[in-house]
């Protein structure tokens, strides 16, 4: 049975079509309006000439044109590939060689960003084109780079099917479940996993409005909720943290029945905290981009245990296994691994490193379940940092610190941060009677790194702590004491 992922906005549309769907600041668009908008960026992507399976860079910030872009590559067949709008031109421009992208769907204030791809606005999209192709649900229809966008960049490969399955997987929560008459802040950025597929594509499915926004702050986040009524509130961890201080919390978050977290660890002290001070419990949950994202969620369960990231979703399979894979005794604590439709289909552009023949696939995270099923996180196998909700492979920001005046040496870590969860943290060798100026490193690297990578603190170090196979042994930069 053929299906494309967008054809969840057209039945949304045919259910609920004068509905509102979207606000952006003064603009609104109705699901009807939404559907024949796509329809029309649709065919223009086939009029210029892209054919089903061309790859399409998406650098836009949220907004309408964001949304119908978006859906209107999918609906034409193409593969999104949607990039954070922080990067950097080399960063750009190794995404655009590693995908093999035929076009840039970019705004006017990042074009001069996208070198050798043609920039097109969002509104020269729009046009008469043949009639659109049909697709079959494992087709590819976005990429999602999880790291390496400046080094080795990988891409996690996700298909109408995994992008239809999280959505549906979401749809078919208890009580908490999302509906039409729902109000949802779009402040999470639609290039990551969260707000793409758990905040738009949830959205698409109900039929819920989606305010939608470009940045956080807490005093015009306030104005928003209490403009439109905001009933669901999805934030990354960073974002509770600015609002818990401002005391008009509670009484602007009046009409919000549910606040939900994830992308990065939730302190537990930050989550008592802003539920003493709102009145509101927050939800959190756990995923992955290889999942589309969701895996587990504390949303529609009737006591949720503080600490805990939730049980998994309707349709998602979850067993916490050793080394060899087997399942592990009781509530020891050990890999994760999950299963289900809304699981990846492998790194571009080979599908390496994909579920198992079972379907199973090892994320590379630590937890244990507790006798009742609920999920708690304890580690991470990789040494990724995740700041703000964003991937940082350390590997990559070491390749570029290294070509710092001075630097012989780097070594990186992910260290706690009140504002954005984790921060990068550098460990920086000079050359052979030579000094480094940190302040030249932290300009070098905010050259060649999306702001979110470059490290927020660096320190100078004679040497660095090395195992007996010559690797760094950052453990021990991470015992010493800060």
């Amino acid at each position: 049975m053929n299906f494309n992922f967008a054809d969840i906005l057209r039945d949304t549309a045919q259910r609920h079509g004068e509905r509102l769907a979207l606000v952006d600041g003064d603009r609104r668009l109705s699901w009807s309006e939404l559907d024949q908008a796509v329809d029309r960026t649709a065919q223009g992507f086939a009029a210029a000439g892209l054919v089903p399976g061309y790859r399409v860079v998406l650098l836009v910030a949220n907004s309408i044109e964001f949304v119908t872009s978006y859906l209107g590559i999918l609906r034409a067949g193409l593969v999104a590939v949607p990039l954070n709008t922080g990067l950097t031109k080399p960063e750009i421009a190794n995404v655009v060689t590693h995908s093999g992208a035929r076009l840039a769907v970019v705004t006017a204030d990042l074009a001069e960003r996208v070198e050798s791809v043609r920039a097109v606005a969002p509104d020269e999209l729009e046009g008469n084109a043949p009639l659109l192709p049909s697709i079959d649900p494992e087709t590819l229809a976005v990429l999602l780079y999880t790291s390496g966008t400046s080094g080795d960049p990988r891409a996690a490969m996700l298909s109408h099917r995994a992008l239809a399955s999280n959505v549906k997987n979401l749809s078919e929560l208890g009580e908490d479940r999302m509906g039409p008459e729902d109000v949802v802040l779009g402040v999470l950025p639609m290039f990551h996993a969260f707000g793409l597929n758990a905040v738009l594509g949830w959205a698409v499915k109900t039929g819920a409005a989606l305010v939608i926004d470009q940045r956080f702050e807490p005093a015009h986040t306030f104005d928003l909720i209490r403009k439109h009524g905001v009933t669901r509130l999805p934030l990354a961890p960073p974002a509770l943290h600015a609002l818990v201080a401002s005391p008009e919390l509670r009484d602007a978050l009046q009409s919000v029945k549910v606040v939900l977290t994830g992308a990065s660890t939730l302190d537990p002290a930050l989550a008592v905290r802003f539920e003493l001070a709102s009145g509101l419990f927050v939800h959190q949950g756990y995923g992955l981009t290889e999942a589309s994202p969701g895996v587990t969620t504390t949303l529609g369960e009737s006591e949720p245990k503080p600490g805990s990231v939730g049980r998994p979703l309707p349709n998602v399979e979850l067993r916490i296994a050793d080394e060899q894979g087997e399942d592990v005794e009781g509530d020891d604590p050990g890999e994760i691994l999950i299963r289900g439709g809304n699981l990846f289909s492998g790194y571009w552009p080979d599908g390496v490193e994909g579920p198992d023949e079972e379907g199973w696939y090892r994320t590379g995270d630590v937890g244990y379940l507790d006798p009742e099923g609920d999920l708690f996180l304890v580690d991470r196998l990789r040494e990724l940092i995740i700041v703000s909700g964003f991937n940082v492979f350390p590997s990559e920001v070491e390749e570029v610190l290294v070509g710092a005046p001075g630097v012989r040496e780097a070594a990186v870590i992910g260290v706690p941060s009140e504002e954005t969860g984790e921060a990068v943290k550098a460990f920086v060798v000079p050359q052979p009677d030579q000094t480094v100026d940190p302040g030249e490193v932290r300009e070098y690297a905010g050259s060649r790194l999306a702001r979110f990578k470059c490290p927020a603190e660096i320190e100078v170090v004679d040497h660095l702590p090395h195992s007996v196979t010559g690797k760094v042994a950052k453990g021990r930069l991470r015992e010493a004491p800060r």
